[in-house]
């Protein structure tokens, strides 16, 4: 296989591994309370969806290791538990949402059951592919993947080029923040970090004898390719969500949002395969996950089996217990520790990403810690009394808009850059 076809076939793979069907049911609820700042919204939320995953598996193309190397400049310990951090997340959020998510889509419209029947006979059989790992899932997601893109790219044609009436106006104070913000939702950034290293293993498959630049090349440009695609299918589905936030109404939810958007361009016939092609694939990311996490956690622990069974049971458990609740719940609980987390993600990310002159171990130290203390109010915000943290948010540049760690850590990250270059010239003299 040449580089060039190598380079699709990872870029490929990347944009459906990327590809959540959760993922789908934010943009267009995004560009609905939007209205007409809609490509406001699309260029904030672009930042943290496409534009942070992107340079992390440029740090990945660079690092060419496992998401342990991101945080080893810290220290290995802080990278052990920013790892074991991250996998819980997953594990406990975006993979019950995914079983929220196929009873909200595929199943509630047909059949009047309860969610937690849904959870249970949906992790039930997640739990059975994860054991027995055969090639169904990746068959199955060889062609939902395309399908799914292809019906996407029909309604959001059709939806653009339509009549539709006149919008009604943004319900955002701070259109890119409130982007930038739904955009941690994606868990996208956290992807890139996790299957950076899966892509890698893959190339070394392919072929073991490539020079690191080569592999180098490679993943940057899959990358740019993943991103591409993403970027194209979220701006298309903000702006449709945006052009008929008018036809719906206010309180309707993000599924509700996608399925009504289909039906309106498609037909009901149209939206009744969506619905049950976006189940399937939120399947295919459930397994994924569970599967990801229990590969961590077995060689954690010397290539352990029953290390592997373990986490496959305490992934499929939890989310049963979560995956019963709406989505718009799971979505909210997910605030706090998003707060917290995504931040420490796009400094390792940046860090990573950038010359290496520029990021010291020094720098990483100080400009991670800066960063976790002044995430500390965003993620206190959403659990305590707004009076609790008020001085903060009056005393701290942009913490009004959950962002107050952004402008700390960029003074860290100049400061110890400074001091080091003084350093570094005192010692020459």
């Amino acid at each position: 296989m040449n580089k060039t076809k190598q380079t699709f076939v990872f870029g490929f793979a990347l944009f459906a591994g990327f590809f959540g069907a959760g993922n789908l049911i934010l943009p267009p609820l995004l560009g609905f309370n939007s209205g007409p700042d809609w490509w406001i919204v699309a260029l904030g939320f672009m930042i943290s969806a496409t534009v942070i995953p992107l340079l992390a598996l440029f740090g990945h193309a660079k690092l060419q290791g496992t998401m342990l190397e991101f945080g080893n400049k810290v220290s290995p310990l802080f990278s052990l538990i920013f790892c074991f951090c991250i996998y819980s997340l997953i594990i406990a959020l975006p993979c019950p949402r995914t079983a929220a998510v196929t009873h909200e889509m595929s199943i509630a419209p047909f059949f009047d059951t309860s969610p937690l029947l849904t959870s249970i006979i949906y992790f039930s059989l997640a739990f059975l592919f994860v054991m027995n790992r055969n090639n169904a899932l990746e068959i199955l997601g060889k062609y939902l993947t395309p399908m799914i893109v292809l019906i996407l790219v029909v309604i959001i044609i059709i939806g653009i080029f339509s009549p539709s009436a006149p919008m009604n106006a943004s319900s955002f104070e701070s259109p890119l923040v409130s982007g930038l913000l739904e955009g941690y939702q994606t868990y996208d950034a956290i992807a890139a970090m996790v299957m950076g290293g899966i892509i890698i293993v893959s190339i070394d498959n392919v072929n073991a004898t490539m020079s690191f630049k080569d592999k180098k090349i490679i993943i940057a440009k899959s990358g740019l390719i993943a991103m591409m695609g993403l970027f194209i299918i979220y701006a298309g589905l903000i702006a449709l969500g945006a052009f008929y936030n008018s036809e719906f109404l206010s309180t309707i939810s993000r599924t509700e949002l996608l399925s009504g958007l289909a039906a309106k361009t498609l037909g009901n016939l149209g939206s009744a395969g969506l619905s049950v092609l976006v189940g399937l694939a939120c399947f295919t990311t459930a397994v994924g996950i569970i599967m990801s996490t229990a590969d961590f956690f077995k060689a954690l622990f010397k290539k352990s089996q029953k290390a592997y069974v373990i986490t496959a049971v305490i992934c499929c458990v939890t989310g049963i217990l979560v995956g019963q609740f709406e989505v718009s719940y799971i979505i909210t609980i997910a605030l706090p520790s998003l707060m917290l987390i995504y931040p420490l993600c796009i400094v390792l990310i940046l860090l990573n990403a950038i010359p290496e002159k520029y990021a010291s171990k020094l720098t990483f130290r100080w400009v991670v810690l800066v960063t976790f203390i002044f995430s500390i109010p965003d993620f206190l915000g959403f659990i305590l009394p707004p009076e609790t943290i008020e001085p903060v948010i009056k005393n701290v540049p942009f913490a009004k808009q959950n962002l107050g760690w952004v402008l700390p850590a960029l003074i860290v990250f100049i400061l110890v850059n400074l001091f080091e270059k003084v350093k570094e010239k005192n010692i020459c003299y």
